[in-house]
């Protein structure tokens, strides 16, 4: 047996037996499917690029054909519907075009078959690969019911509706309205001139109205973006889309719910769990933030995880330029709303519609309040009136605010006010009264000089910090074929050798600087080991040639006595090689204190049974010269 057929019995052949070259320094990444809602549109069939918008699932880039593994053909019946059209195909889902004869409409059907646990059988049922992944395929498909269960929930015209779902063929359907219309992100894109105001505010008044109806039954949309909501044809009424990521919230949840994260609209509390950044309604209030930011300023905002540590936004309320087009009450609000930790955002969309001026089932876009200076008359030129403050936040915040108020109204106004109670004209002197002795207390010594921030790891620092956790006697060896290597010329090779069964982990920090997870991968997820036994790595399907840049390449080894999760750690699964973003390590690395190293994941067990987290490492070098 080759280690190319070093799999279980049933995994189908690797989808790299085309021989896909790597190099390193920069994997050859896989092509990925655009990160929208799905598309659709009536009539014949579109190119993917000029395809209006359907109902949570991702649009394929090439729009996918009839003989594409694993899909329906045109013509197959699902219940008493007919499939007439193929629309798009994502990693968990495929969303097909039908025709309902009982009430005689075109309907959207989302079927669950994803890719990396299924394939559809000869007779068209789909099921697991194999037994190994029947428990997450099983789990994935409950989640598929539960969001299907929760959207009929709903009715709201800015909410996706669904009419029904049903389990058959081994998976679950289920049938939503056939949108036709385009994303946000296509509207915003055909206007590069920006968006009126007004046109914003309408949008915006749908959606958050959407979302109060989300969050007001404990679910969470969590991937908001501009992809996700869609305008519909002739009224250009908002829909969000998308629902994959949206989970009731549970508060005894035992398992974690990860999604793929979109950098510019994803809040902190998405890249890790941290005890004091719990997801909520402030979370889908930072995405929306990051989608009005991008509509007025036409880009999003710096990635959260890497503001937590310097914090490079700019606030837009003080864009002298968007101040001639926006009202200061929606660029501060924008501001309000992408607060890096979750306590500095409104808490929810009702603060956030506040804030924007948006009442009851109308949009009302209140007048910013005049100045003092505006009162007495406003010069030809002069800046904006300032807006109506916000609403203060409760607790701490709204004494200090409201100790403010009454400082300013008794420096500005407390003259008139105190002359208006009495009716007495007469001037009052304003001299001050004269100094008065006091016993002045000794001055307290002042407070010691706080400690310097620790130095922040550096990513090798991080790489090497997997051997904290570590168990003892759990041993582990990873050595090369060749520690020097040839750029162009040499292929990169290593051996694995562990004392205990378990399944393995590689990690590659490249001499480009970046750091991925090499194994295993997308050609190769297979990664048991035996006691024991060695691993030659890579395999036949993804050979790694040396292709720089000079420098050195860094591996670490991790054989885990349980599999591992990695979605905690901000892992980036968007090619061959799922990558680690260096600045969300940072700031994972500088939030940890003396917790486990962000890189080691956690480890996946079966519920209700004892999950030690027993693993042991081994590092090596590859030079490329």
């Amino acid at each position: 047996m080759t280690p190319d057929d070093d799999r279980p019995p049933g995994t189908p052949p690797q989808e790299g037996d085309d021989r896909t070259q790597v190099v390193t320094g920069r994997p050859a990444p896989a092509p990925t499917p655009d990160e929208g809602a799905t598309v659709i549109s009536g009539g014949a069939a579109l190119p993917a690029s000029e395809m209006p918008t359907v109902a949570g699932i991702t649009r394929a880039e090439k729009a996918p054909s009839n003989a594409e593994a694993g899909l329906l053909p045109v013509g197959s019946r699902l219940a008493e519907f007919e499939v007439t059209r193929i629309v798009g195909q994502g990693g968990f889902g495929v969303v097909y075009e039908a025709w309902d004869p009982t009430l005689e409409r075109v309907v959207a059907i989302k079927e669950y078959l994803p890719t990396s646990l299924s394939t559809r059988q000869l007779d068209g049922t789909v099921a697991p690969l194999s037994e190994r992944h029947r428990e997450t395929f099983e789990l994935g498909m409950r989640s598929f019911i539960n969001e299907a269960r929760l959207l009929a929930q709903f009715d709201h015209p800015s909410l996706l509706k669904v009419y029904r779902f049903w389990q058959e063929r081994g998976t679950t359907y289920m049938v939503m309205p056939f949108y036709r219309g385009d994303t946000l992100r296509q509207a915003l894109a055909g206007m590069p001139g920006g968006v009126d105001e007004a046109w914003l505010m309408r949008i915006m008044d749908g959606v958050t109205q959407a979302l109060a109806v989300m969050h007001h039954a404990h679910c969470y949309h969590r991937d908001i973006a501009p992809d996700n909501i869609i305008l519909l044809e002739g009224s250009g009424r908002p829909v969000v889309l998308d629902f994959g990521a949206a989970r009731r919230v549970i508060t005894d949840k035992t398992q974690a719910i990860t999604v793929i994260l979109k950098p510019g609209y994803a809040p902190i509390e998405q890249y890790a769990e941290m005890p004091d950044m719990s997801q909520g309604a402030w979370t889908d209030v930072y995405a929306l933030a990051a989608v009005m930011h991008v509509a007025v300023s036409g880009r999003a905002p710096p990635p959260s995880v890497a503001r937590l540590l310097a914090d490079s936004y700019v606030p837009l309320a003080g864009n002298e330029a968007l101040l001639q087009r926006y009202s200061p009450g929606l660029l501060a609000a924008i501001d309000a709303g992408l607060g890096v930790r979750p306590e500095s955002r409104p808490q929810s969309m009702e603060e956030l519609r506040a804030a924007l001026g948006l009442d009851g089932d109308r949009t009302v876009i209140r007048p910013p309040a005049p100045s003092s200076a505006a009162a007495g008359g406003r010069a030809a030129g002069a800046s904006p009136a300032v807006p109506a403050p916000a609403p203060a936040p409760k607790g701490k915040g709204a004494a200090i605010a409201a100790v403010a108020s009454v400082a300013v109204l008794a420096a500005a106004g407390g003259w008139w006010w105190f002359q208006g109670q009495s009716g007495d004209t007469t001037p009052v002197s304003t001299a001050p009264p004269p100094p008065t002795e006091v016993a002045q207390a000794p001055a307290p010594p002042p407070p010691p000089p706080p400690p310097p921030p620790a130095k922040p790891r550096t990513p090798a620092e991080s790489l090497h910090s997997l051997a904290e956790g570590a168990a003892p006697g759990f041993e582990v060896a990873a050595s090369p074929r060749k520690a020097e290597v040839a750029v162009g010329k040499d292929r990169l090779g290593f051996e694995v050798r562990s004392k205990r069964e378990g399944f393995v982990y590689v990690y590659l920090l490249s001499s480009g600087g970046e750091l991925f997870l090499l194994f295993p991968n997308l050609l190769d997820k297979y990664n048991k080991i035996a006691a024991g036994a060695s691993l030659s790595l890579p395999r036949a399907s993804w050979p790694m040639d040396a292709g720089g840049p000079a420098g050195i390449n860094q591996f670490a080894v991790l054989v885990s006595e349980h599999e591992r999760d990695f979605s905690a750690s901000g892992i980036q699964n968007d090619g061959v090689f799922p990558q680690f973003p260096l600045p969300v390590l940072a700031a994972l690395e500088a939030a940890r204190g003396s917790g486990p190293p962000p890189l080691a994941g956690k480890p996946v067990c079966a519920p209700n049974t004892p999950c030690n987290d027993v693993y042991g490492t081994a590092f090596f070098r590859i030079t490329e010269k």
